[in-house]
């Protein structure tokens, strides 16, 4: 299969992993990215299992490796600042940890030779037809594919275009919660620390860069509908969930409000009945997201963008077929790591910690 032109929608990890499958098979690969670059704001991300091989098929896994965090561990504490337990390493790491932006940038730097990247721009309208999709984009002139990928997150513009509204796909798992970095002035050393209660979770760490304490902030919440609102009213609600709070909530309610890289998300599952529709098709999650909670993030994204990759290629672009094929390979392993995103969310609600794995 050569020359067939896939446009995809997103530069996170399933995007850029699923680029470089496609390119090495021969098809034309277009990047699209809202973002002005590449985005540099994330927790870490770990791997499990099977993203290890795919971590292998990329050509990386030896420089992934070299990004290790080398977490050692992380304390639990009381509102006081008193340790009360400790949690290993795996418990938030995985069998490998390393800075979310270090994947992101060898991602690209793998693919940005050969797949054309668009920054700045987003998706603003497919219209599909029996021989491809029309794409209009935001910015750029419109343009026609024969395959549109989606791997542009829990809120996916293709999703909402080619499936319909978010309500009643997006599940909310009733957590929600900030992430930011501050100068590590917990002095901890390749460790973290956790301290919760009912309703809420405090969360620092500190790995790679000695100076620098990447936090957490979660709480409960009814709905995720404060990602859709601005900074301004999810320091707020923040501020109000962690009001009273003792140990080093005041301090770190304030270094949000100094931080240049806070980040907002719900803890949140994708259902779908279906994850194509036509000449469109859904990867990581755009269309199973199983929840930060589920410690399997990543490694879901890379195993799905490699599985749907490699149905295109067995069925020389049948994309009917690879579709098809490719759900019912990878529904039953999406299915249990959405019960255990479920699960490790549940477990917040009744106060046994916060953020869970998969950082």
């Amino acid at each position: 299969m050569t020359h067939a032109t896939v446009l995809i929608s997103g530069a996170s990890v399933a995007g850029p992993a699923l680029a470089y499958f496609l390119r090495r098979d021969g098809y034309d690969v277009t990047l699209v990215e809202r973002a002005p670059d590449l985005r540099d704001s994330g927790y870490a991300v770990d791997f499990r299992g099977a993203a290890f091989d795919v971590l292998d098929d990329l050509g990386i896994l030896a420089e992934v490796r070299g990004h290790e965090t080398k977490m050692r561990g992380t304390a639990l504490v009381d509102e006081t600042g008193a340790e009360t337990g400790m949690l290993p390493a795996e418990a938030f790491a995985g069998e490998l940890e390393v800075p979310k932006r270090e994947l992101t940038r060898i991602l690209h730097r793998i693919t940005a030779h050969d797949v054309e990247y668009v920054f700045n721009d987003s998706i603003s309208t497919l219209t599909q037809h029996d021989s491809g999709v029309a794409v209009e984009f935001e910015r750029a002139a419109p343009r026609t594919f024969d395959l549109v990928i989606g791997a542009d997150g829990v809120y996916s513009k293709v999703r909402r275009l080619a499936f319909g509204p978010h309500g009643g796909v997006v599940r909310h798992l009733g957590l929600s919660g900030a992430g930011f970095s501050t100068t590590n002035y917990l002095g901890l050393d390749h460790s973290g620390v956790l301290q919760h209660a009912p309703d809420t979770a405090i969360y620092a760490f500190s790995a790679g860069e000695a100076d620098r304490l990447t936090v957490s902030l979660s709480f409960a919440t009814a709905t995720p509908a404060l990602d859709r609102c601005d900074r301004q009213e999810q320091e707020q609600a923040l501020r109000t969930a962690f009001a009273g709070r003792g140990w080093e909530a005041p301090r770190l309610l304030d270094a949000m409000t100094e931080a240049d890289d806070f980040y907002f998300s719900s803890a949140c599952q994708v259902h779908l009945d279906r994850w194509s529709h036509g000449r469109v098709a859904l990867v990581g999650d755009a269309g199973y997201c199983a929840a930060p909670t589920s410690g399997m993030g990543t490694s879901q994204a890379l195993i799905g963008a490699r599985t749907l990759a490699r149905h295109l290629a067995a069925t020389n672009g049948d994309h009917p077929t690879a579709f098809a094929a490719y759900e019912a390979e990878l529904r039953p392993y999406v299915t249990q790591n959405q019960a255990t995103g479920a699960e490790g969310a549940a477990m917040f609600g009744g106060g046994g910690g916060g953020g869970g794995g998969g950082r």
